[in-house]
């Protein structure tokens, strides 16, 4: 990734697109007040230095079916660029594995996990506790989503 400053004009492409990552190029160029072929090169720009790294679409959680969200705190002994790649690995072939962090104090990770029920749950636990030799698994479970899947600011 390039790192450059970001204009104003890109921060309001940037924020319009994080609002909503469906309008047309149209419809993105009147919002932030360019043509659309200057929306597009600034666009193109912003995606060459990695700045937009893809779109995505937001769901509802409990709409799917994922009623239980768990933060798992993650202490290891562990802590060879070895070690890590396979416990990566591993954490990302659990498909409920939605936002992994290696992370600095008491604990070494911190993985959140979505799930139908505490059984589902309790099945990507064993999972997790049973591809990595690990000394202590912390588990909180989210009673609300207070502020889930917040934009960047730009």
């Amino acid at each position: 990734m390039t790192t450059r400053q970001l204009d104003n004009i890109d921060k309001s492409i940037l924020r319009a697109l994080q609002q909503d990552a469906s309008l047309s190029q149209r419809e993105l160029a009147d919002k932030v007040g360019l043509s659309q072929n200057s929306c597009w090169r600034r666009l193109t720009r912003l995606r060459e230095d990695g700045v937009i790294t893809g779109q995505t679409v937001r769901l509802d959680m409990q709409a799917v079916g994922l009623d239980l969200t768990v933060f798992a705190m993650v202490r290891t002994r562990h802590h060879s660029a070895e070690w890590l790649e396979r416990f990566r690995k591993s954490v990302l072939a659990i498909d409920n594995v939605i936002d992994f962090f290696r992370i600095a104090g008491d604990y070494d990770y911190m993985i959140k996990i979505v799930a139908r029920d505490m059984n589902d749950f309790d099945r990507v636990y064993q999972r997790l506790i049973k591809e990595n030799e690990l000394e202590a698994v912390t588990s909180y479970i989210a009673m609300e989503a207070i502020a889930d899947s917040r934009n960047v600011p730009a």
